[in-house]
């Protein structure tokens, strides 16, 4: 059994690495077909094309279809360069811990036979299929917090970050479902009475589980706390850009005066509780006298005078007036801006054009309003604009990251 071991070895080992230098010699063209999702059949020899779909690397899904990468080599790449869109998690635990109890059993049978060159090889495939367990959730907790770290930027628009946030979450309730199927009372079933295999499926798994499952549970954190923020920018964003929609549609609406309204609404109505309305219980002759006093005590109310409350109406509206004009000023501005990139087709940053005109608007209100207003457009034409966020970390303990600039050009 060794011999013939050793003899699939040998054979695999040029095999090996006959395509492994595939893959480097055709690097480049590779990439280029994972990018685009087919190969350019013109930029490869017929001999070399023949190749690659014999060493697995190639394929032809149906005889219409172009030649495009294996899955295998596509998710290989994907983890390889941190695709978040095409890279995937595995969670399946049940096929590994069924392949390491195989193997422990192969092994005993080899001790027990008396055939140490085959145990020795059975513990090396068993510490291998060790290693691949514990290296499937460090490749996934990897890949989780590549999205929670970039914010989802792999993705555009907000709704598409929840989508995969919620994703995300159902990867780790996977993930985690995964690690309560590994039964360490098993395990030590497994090895008892073998030192390696004790020191193998019991102190090393263990340990490593145990990280995974503590920095599992910090990424759910995590990314509870990130959808929640995603949730209030939805909300704010949505707000804006149906206000924004309704004042296009009316841009002579004038907000009304809501302290004079009989019901407010409860986005406005901030006042305290007014105490319930009582009656005095003349039935209570006793309490008369009390009564008597404390309604002299009352001291009389004083009438407001008419041209007050004129004066003060008029104030109020003079001040809707100049926020109104104030808003649609600032709305202006970005949409000569955003008319500026369209016309010139080149790069401009928020905060440079700011300054090449001159405005006086802070440069927070100014990047939040030009990201507003980019939602609040037509599909298509956010499809021929690009926005890209300059970012840097809040300090350097906080991975929080603040965007600094904007940049809009044409695709």
């Amino acid at each position: 059994m060794v011999a013939d071991e050793q003899t699939l070895a040998s054979n695999l080992l040029p095999t090996g690495a006959k395509r492994l230098a595939l893959l480097g010699k055709h690097a480049k063209v590779l990439m280029q077909a994972y990018l685009s999702g087919a190969v350019d059949e013109s930029t490869l020899t017929e001999n070399a094309l023949k190749k690659l779909v014999a060493a697995r690397i190639l394929w032809r899904p149906s005889e219409d279809q172009p030649l495009t990468l294996r899955p295998l080599v596509s998710e290989l790449i994907a983890s390889m360069v941190a695709d978040e869109q095409r890279r995937q998690i595995n969670a399946d635990v049940a096929e590994k811990l069924e392949q390491i109890r195989n193997r422990v059993q192969a092994y005993r049978d080899a001790q027990y036979q008396g055939d140490y060159s085959v145990s020795e090889l059975q513990l090396q495939r068993l510490t291998e299929h060790v290693h691949d367990l514990s290296g499937q959730f460090e490749e996934a907790i990897d890949s989780l917090w590549h999205r929670l770290n970039s914010d989802f930027g792999f993705v555009s628009s907000l709704e598409d970050k929840i989508r995969e946030n919620q994703r995300a979450q159902k990867q780790l309730r996977r993930l985690l479902d995964g690690l309560a199927l590994i039964d360490f009372a098993e395990l030590i079933e497994l090895s008892e009475g073998s030192n390696s295999l004790r020191k193998l499926l019991v102190s090393q798994l263990q340990r490593h589980l145990s990280a995974h499952h503590s920095s599992l549970l910090e990424v759910q954190k995590r990314l509870i706390e990130l959808l929640a923020r995603f949730r209030q920018q939805q909300a704010r964003s949505l707000l804006i850009a149906n206000m924004a929609a309704f004042l296009r549609e009316h841009p002579r609406y004038q907000p009304a005066d809501y302290p004079h309204r009989s019901e407010v609404p409860d986005c406005f109505n901030r006042a305290q509780a007014i105490i319930p309305a009582a009656a005095i219980a003349l039935d209570h002759s006793a309490d008369v006298d009390t009564l008597a006093t404390i309604a002299r005590s009352i001291p009389r109310p004083q009438l407001m005078l008419t041209p007050e409350v004129q004066t003060a109406s008029v104030t109020v509206h003079e001040v809707d007036e100049a926020v109104a004009i104030r808003q649609q000023q600032l709305k202006t501005d970005v949409e000569n801006f955003y008319l500026s990139v369209i016309e010139s087709g080149e790069k401009t940053t928020a905060l440079a054009y700011r300054e090449a005109n001159q405005l006086s608007w802070d440069g927070e209100i100014w990047l939040y309003q030009i990201v507003a207003e980019y939602q609040a457009l037509p599909v298509k034409v956010q499809q021929r604009l690009k926005l890209a966020h300059y970012e840097t970390n809040a300090s350097e303990f906080n991975e929080l990251r603040l965007i600094e600039d904007i940049e809009v050009s044409m695709r």
